[in-house]
């Protein structure tokens, strides 16, 4: 803090009034006609904007610019500009003017602001800039102040509500956090082109290209927070409220009437005239806000923030006492305890500091750490924390910042990749240390460390800005827009491949029957533009309705997705129907394609998939529309249309068994097969038919029948693993049954039915086989998986009986021709080894399962019936006859033991023994 300047008796002008009047022009003036001067400002941006006005009336070798995080300081300046903070009042100037003095009420800063009014004074002049608010303060604490009131050089009104799609161009809208500046940009974006940002968090290089990207016409419109209202000067005609509520650093509250007046007032520049008004949800002010604003008369400030400047600095404890020192006079009040107070606080609580803060130098040195700003906005705990780190190190016998310890904290905030919350983050990161360098004595090589700061400030800057540009300006919208301007019909047309281009600008592209607006354009364009496209693009939508009506069908194509396209362009897909093979039509057109036009187009595509599936399904539709079926042969018709082609036999057994082969015939004729497992027609087994019912099963049960088809057998395949992504439905749809893990084909059941029923022919014991390696090939698997297809198919099983042990006496016939009884004994103890190191394995054998039994009824005998029924009565006689025969000769059989041979020895040795 400061201590009383020698000059207190200079001239002290207080030059107050509202936004537009011209204050800091005046000050600047003013200052320029002294030999040496200073001015302080609230914002690090206005302090730059008012230096590079300086230095090109002075020239840059007679100007300094000084805030916390950037200082440019030539050898032997003449004027300083500053942030107030940053002001170094103990210089000796001529003239000396601090802005915005009403913020001498601000809970977390004003106490510097009131430090200044009390005690910074120049030579020959000061004066004090801000709201008329502050009048009674100063007169009660500068009595002999001389107080100008500065009128508004422009009329300010209340224009209402506006819905941010009706507000004018050059309109500031203002909210007060950053998600809702951002979420008002996009807005903007969509609707107006897009829009700068501008917030206080912005560090200036951002900021200045942000305002230029305004005041250069790139856009109309702007976004801010109250950051605007501190002298920034834009070319603004109307403010926008989207919010009247901000977070203070402490509460959220409501803007007070002069607070919303300072932001309204940048409204109109000069002899312009400006409006102010609400937005978005925001209420309508009332009459009374309206009024105080318009007219610029609010309650006036009645107390100012105070902090005693003149501390004690012999103990840490002394310090804090000093800090809370009570105000010297009426109207200041001691300021609540403030960030840079708090992280004292939590350093101290260190031992490890409190032990290095012993004396008045390093006493001196804490509080000059725990003043560092907490530009990061983190919890109080986390700053201190990096604060606590810096003072130990400056407070070691190095009493220096090490350079690798800089080095990394910076290289973590040089990366320009992330979202703009990510760069803003990292903004605010390198400001701490853009802040510390600028610091004398605390680094080495200084210059170099404030270079290094302030090139990665630098980078993320420009990175911010691109980022912001991206994210909330169009450009294409924003230069259309500029080429309407005053216009109420705009061009449009559209080239040979389908581009929609207005005043030259690409808007979009026709595809098919729909039109795709360019994502890079506005979502919402300009009445003209819109009313332009709808023009161009209705009238050739219409165009291409009529064409299509009137195409042939070599033009279309049915996709096995379900889509129809025309000229290469999705016009239309297949939804579920009133039946599998009825499905129904979805027309992917344009909401304004309507009435005959679209009627036509829905008839002409309806017209076309019946077609196309009357031909790929050819057999089916015949018989589906076959007038010669009745009774049972209509009925059983109709069940295979409603399954799509095929039936398990199982599943109308009893209907099959009343059919006579008349009504067999006949529908043999339409191409049905009464197979063994399935009744089906194998034409439909062919994959584009196959694959055509696959894909109205799919969308019937509101599947995606492009992704069930990515999973289906590939064509031609007869068996294969099933995917457990597809049910059992989709295959039957296919042709295909499936069996445990496999699914195979129906015409391959019955070339496996053949097999079984040869080898049941093949087998005189009875109707019993086993799996041959024939059946295991055809069905391309394993003899595992065989199983599990037979037991689907209605096979049993049971183990097949082990054959009786070969005798050694049988063996020994066998080998009667071996003269040596010696070679007979090592064979049979090498037949006995072999037997101990094999490994039993059961096979079983399978047999049809009893079927279910159906009520005879009587039948319609024909020659025909006779002929079949006698076959088959002769057969199975016969077969009986055989198995009969077959079994007494096994009975009647006994195996004779040659006398001569050993075993014949030994079989009269057990006899006797019986």
């Amino acid at each position: 803090m400061s201590s009383y300047s020698s000059h207190a008796s200079s001239p002290v002008t207080a030059v107050l009034g509202p936004t537009n009047t011209g204050k800091t022009h005046l000050a600047i003036e003013r200052m320029l006609g002294y030999e040496t001067g200073m001015i302080g400002f609230p914002l690090r941006l206005l302090a730059r904007e008012v230096y590079d006005r300086v230095v090109k009336l002075k020239g840059a070798g007679q100007v300094a610019l000084i805030t916390g995080e950037e200082k440019i300081l030539p050898p032997d300046p003449a004027y300083y500009i500053c942030t107030v903070e940053a002001m170094p009042i103990s210089k000796s100037v001529d003239f000396m003017a601090i802005d915005e003095i009403q913020l001498a009420a601000d809970a977390e800063r004003g106490h510097i602001f009131t430090d200044r009014l009390l005690h910074a004074r120049g030579n020959q002049e000061t004066m004090l800039l801000g709201a008329a608010t502050m009048v009674p303060m100063i007169k009660q604490l500068l009595p002999k102040a001389h107080i100008i009131s500065r009128p508004r050089l422009s009329t300010l009104s209340y224009a209402g509500s506006k819905k941010l799609s009706r507000l004018p161009r050059r309109t500031a809208i203002t909210s007060f956090s950053v998600d809702s500046v951002y979420a008002i940009a996009e807005v903007v974006r969509q609707q107006k082109g897009g829009a700068a940002v501008v917030m206080g968090a912005l560090s200036p290089r951002t900021r200045n290209a942000q305002v230029d990207m305004y005041q250069s016409g790139e856009v109309d419109f702007m976004v801010a927070t109250d950051a605007i209202g501190m002298g920034l000067n834009m070319d603004v005609d109307h403010v926008a409220f989207a919010q009247t509520r901000k977070f203070d650093g402490r509460n959220h509250r409501e803007l007070v009437a002069a607070e919303l007046a300072q932001v309204a007032g940048r409204a109109g520049r000069h002899i312009a005239d400006g409006t102010f008004g609400v937005t978005g949800e925001m209420p309508a002010f009332d009459e009374t806000l309206v009024e105080q604003i318009e007219n610029n008369t609010f309650e006036p400030i009645r107390r100012l923030m105070w902090r005693n400047p003149n501390l004690d600095f012999s103990s840490v404890e002394a310090l804090k006492i000093s800090l809370e020192a009570p105000p010297p006079s009426r109207g200041l009040i001691r300021v609540p305890i403030t960030i840079d107070m708090q992280a004292l606080n939590m350093m101290t609580s260190d031992p490890s500091i409190k032990d290095r803060a012993e004396d008045e130098n390093s006493i001196r040195l804490l509080w000059e750490v725990a003043q560092i700003p907490d530009f990061r906005k983190t919890i109080i705990g986390e700053h201190a924390s990096i604060l606590g780190d810096i003072f130990l190190f400056l407070s070691s016998d190095q009493a220096i910042l090490p350079a690798k310890w800089i080095e990394e904290r910076i290289a973590r905030c040089d990366r320009t990749d992330g979202d703009l919350d990510t760069l803003g983050s990292r903004l605010a990161h390198i400001r701490t240390w853009t802040y510390v360098t600028q610091k004398s004595g605390w680094v080495e090589n200084q210059r170099q460390w404030q270079a290094q700061a302030r090139q990665v400030e630098d980078k993320l800057s420009d990175a911010l800005h691109q980022g912001l540009m991206k994210q909330f300006v169009d450009t294409r919208s924003s230069i259309l827009l500029k080429r309407l301007q005053g216009r109420d019909e705009a061009e449009a047309e559209i080239d040979a491949v389908g581009d929609v281009h207005v005043e030259g600008e690409y808007a979009g592209r026709i595809e098919g029957l729909h039109f795709t607006k360019d994502n890079r354009m506005t979502n919402s364009p300009p009445r003209t533009v819109r009313a332009a496209i709808e023009k161009v693009v209705g009238q050739e939508l219409r165009n291409r309705a009529s064409e299509l009506a009137a195409c042939p069908d070599d033009e279309l194509k049915l996709t096995e997705q379900g889509e129809i396209f025309w000229h290469q362009s999705c016009i239309a897909k297949l939804v579920a129907g009133r039946d599998m093979l009825s499905p129904d039509i979805k027309l992917l057109a344009d909401e304004s394609l309507v009435g005959a036009p679209r009627n036509q187009i829905e008839a002409r595509l309806a017209i076309f998939v019946r077609q196309y599936l009357d031909k790929l399904l050819e057999p089916l539709i015949t018989m589906k529309n076959d007038e010669s079926l009745n009774g049972l042969a209509r009925g059983l018709a109709f069940q295979i249309v409603e399954h799509g082609g095929h039936i398990p036999r199982a599943d109308i057994a009893e209907t099959l068994s009343d059919m006579d082969q008349t009504a067999r015939a006949g529908l043999r004729k339409l191409g049905l097969r009464f197979g063994t497992y399935d009744i089906f027609m194998p034409a439909l087994l062919k994959p584009s038919p196959a694959r055509g019912l696959a894909m109205l099963w799919s969308y019937f049960n509101n599947r995606k029948a492009g992704e069930d088809l990515a999973l289906a057998p590939a064509p031609g395949l007869t068996s294969c693993m099933r995917q457990s992504d597809l049910p059992d439905g989709f295959y039957r749809s296919l042709g295909f049954r499936v069996y445990g893990k496999r699914t195979i084909r129906l015409d391959m059941l019955e070339r496996l039915a053949d097999l079984i029923r040869k080898a049941i022919e093949a087998n005189d014991k009875g109707n019993e086989f086993e799996i041959s390696p024939d059946m295991v090939s055809l069905m391309g698997c394993s003899h595992d998986e065989m199983a599990d297809i037979l037991k689907g198919l209605g096979y049993g099983s049971k183990p097949k009986p082990q054959a009786e042990p070969q005798s050694p006496e049988e063996h020994a016939d066998v080998n009667a021709n071996k003269n040596n009884a010696d070679e007979v004994a090592a064979e049979k103890v090498a037949l006995e080894i072999a037997d101990q190191g094999k490994t039993q394995t059961v096979t079983h054998l399978w047999y049809p399962k009893k079927r279910p039994t159906h009520k005879a009824k009587p039948r319609q005998k024909t020659q025909n019936n006779k002929h079949v029924g006698k076959k088959a009565g002769h057969q199975k006689a016969n077969r009986h006859q055989k198995s009969t025969s077959n079994k007494n000769s096994n009975k009647n059989y006994e195996k004779k033991i040659d006398s001569n041979s050993p075993f014949a020895v030994l079989q009269s040795l057990k006899d006797n023994n019986k």
